[in-house]
């Protein structure tokens, strides 16, 4: 070995220390070795470059050491070149396994050139078909022959719209098997996890139909074919032929993983009925991932991966918050939910930090989403075991306490069963008049108002008396509830229903809402120009006050069609109703808030 090293530095004298980064030295113990402290880089900014001119660059010594050991470059663009001479000095290892440990990378060229002038070309990624690669394996890899005690040149080009990364190394046949063993191991307990989870939640949901056990499963899901992609996994297993689909797999999973994740969150912390603003905030962001995956499939790749990278923080953050607020408002699941979020998020933030170069890349990092995540899915499975035994313990205490209070109630109902009779009728007589009310303004409904006109008609036939007829519509109510909101039509409906009974049940009238802002009013013994004055007195009252409502004063007008029933004639309920109304539309034709008699109606 002091022999070898005593050669080395002549060599590198002789040669003028042609790259900037220290050779990488393959000794006889030697089976693995990181290249970062050995590689130099160059940034091609257009991409145009060739393996001829980078080799002359670091001929001439034009690569930099990777800045501050890191070969994680975040999102950039153009192509990186990657420079390295290794010396073997291990004669019992001449083939190694060259390895990018990251699968998500378009296109990597690799040329090794040897003192001969020869030079040999591989090239790997995602944009070619997973039987590209050397062997079958979810990274980028490269066997390379390396002569004992010679020097080879190794030039790496990488270009990738995904976030670049090229933590390369080389490793001996048996100890890449070695590592492949572990990392399988790992990865093969965190799917197991999950595939456990989902078929212990698919059997929950299917016996119990509920929805936070669909939505996990969902969740659970989404994020495992997440983690397929970021490993390698999904590109090797399930399209190594399609590299256009492992290109469009990583936003489409992105956005299916974020969507079931913030409807897991909706459905679990009872946000429409506890938080309706921020359910509604919770949609809002459901619908931009939504839109985000449907972009993916005809935007280009890295301005909709971005974006939804960046999304995650805040989207996660929104999540906790969300929880916290839950936790104070006395829902106890909350607790658990909270302590599962504080994982993923741990685990996604290293990750992520690592794709935009704020982290370098390690065990960690690589891997911090993988356990967060694992850790995530176990502790939300308890959460849904918590909600569901407490929603359980709550039932039971609701049905306890109903059986206690029904068995008082009989014994007490035993000694009152006449009072009890007695107010059984009030009850069904309330009943009876509240079907026969509109639930808004009090007045009588539709159905009703036309059995108690039928009547009024008869009678009035009988004694020989006119009955006047009113339909009354609020003008341009649907600008009402477009500028204040249906909260305030619904006001204005009641104040209306009450500026009818104030006028004119004085009168005796039959009153009603006849549907949506219309109204109408039946007064008896009723001419012509006193059904006009009437109506005359009704119309001012209406657009003279303004209906009051969260502060502000909303001005209200009316249409009125007048039309009056006179006995012989042989009119009908609804020949009646469609005259009034034909006199109500003129009314609006006529310019809306005024009154409007039907032809016949005379003094």
């Amino acid at each position: 070995m002091r022999f070898i090293a005593v050669v080395l530095a002549l060599w590198l004298s002789l040669a003028g220390q042609t790259a900037q980064a220290s050779p990488a030295v393959l000794g006889e113990d030697t089976q693995m070795l990181a290249l970062a402290d050995h590689m130099g880089y160059r940034v091609d900014a257009d991409g145009r470059a060739d393996a001829a001119a980078m080799f002359a660059q670091a001929g001439r010594g034009g690569f930099e050491p990777l800045p501050n050991g890191s070969s994680t470059f975040g999102f950039t663009q153009g192509a990186y070149w990657f420079h390295a001479e290794i010396f073997n000095a291990n004669p019992r290892e001449q083939r190694w396994l060259l390895v990018l440990h990251y699968p998500l990378l378009d296109n990597v060229d690799v040329y090794l050139r040897y003192p001969d002038g020869r030079v040999q070309y591989m090239a790997s990624g995602d944009n070619l078909p997973f039987s590209a690669r050397s062997i079958r394996y979810r990274h980028p890899n490269f066997w390379v022959d390396l002569p004992a005690r010679t020097r080879v040149e190794v030039l790496v080009r990488v270009s990738s719209r995904s976030s670049l990364q090229v933590p390369l190394a080389l490793y001996t046949p048996t100890a890449f098997a070695e590592l492949e063993r572990d990392s399988q191991m790992g990865i093969g307990l965190f799917y197991g996890i999950l595939l456990a989870l989902f078929c212990y939640n698919l059997v929950l949901w299917m016996s119990l139909r509920d929805a936070s056990h669909f939505w996990y499963m969902f969740h659970v899901a989404g994020f495992g074919l997440v983690m397929l992609c970021l490993n390698g996994l999904a590109f090797e297993y399930l399209w190594p032929n399609s590299p256009w689909m492992a290109n469009h797999a990583i936003p489409l999973s992105m956005a299916l993983s974020q969507v079931a994740m913030h409807q897991f969150c909706r459905v679990f912390l009872e946000l429409p009925e506890r938080m309706p603003k921020a359910n509604t905030a919770s949609l809002t962001i459901i619908a931009f991932y939504v839109l985000m995956g449907l972009a993916s499939l005809v935007v280009d790749y890295r301005l909709v991966v971005k974006p939804m990278t960046l999304a995650v923080f805040p989207g996660a953050f929104f999540i906790i918050a969300l929880t916290i607020a839950a936790i104070r408002r006395g829902y106890a699941p909350a607790k658990v939910f909270l302590m599962a979020w504080g994982f993923l998020l741990l685990g996604t933030a290293l990750y992520a930090s690592v794709s935009f170069g704020l982290l370098q890349k390690g065990f960690l990092t690589e891997y911090g989403i993988q356990i967060g995540s694992a850790l995530e899915m176990i502790l939300l499975s308890f959460a849904l075991a918590y909600r569901y035994a407490r929603l359980r313990s709550e039932n039971e205490t609701l049905v306890r306490e109903h059986n206690e209070q029904l068995e008082r109630h009989v014994a007490r109902r035993t000694s009152e069963l006449s009072t009890a009779l007695e107010q059984l009728a009030e009850a069904n007589q309330r009943l009876r008049e509240s079907n026969r009310r509109d639930a808004l303004t009090g007045l009588f409904n539709r159905r009703h108002f036309r059995d108690v006109f039928e009547h009024q008609m008869h009678h009035a036939a009988e004694h020989r008396q006119s009955l006047g007829v009113l339909l009354i519509d609020l003008d341009h109510f649907k600008r009402v509830n477009d500028t204040y909101g249906h909260l305030a039509g619904d006001e204005c409906l009641r104040w209306m229903g009450r500026c009818l009974t104030d006028s004119l049940s004085v009168h005796g009238a039959l009153l009603a809402r006849f549907g949506g802002e219309e109204f109408v009013a039946v007064v008896p013994d009723m001419h012509g120009d006193r059904l006009m004055h009437l109506a005359e007195q009704l119309r001012v009252r209406i657009c003279s006050e303004p209906v009051r409502y969260a502060g502000n004063n909303i001005g209200i007008s009316a249409s009125i069609g007048a039309f009056v029933l006179r006995p012989g004639t042989g009119v009908g309920v609804d020949d009646a109703l469609h005259r009034a109304d034909d006199a109500l539309y003129a009314a609006k034709d006529g310019g809306r808030n005024r009154v409007h008699a039907a032809a016949d109606v005379t003094g």
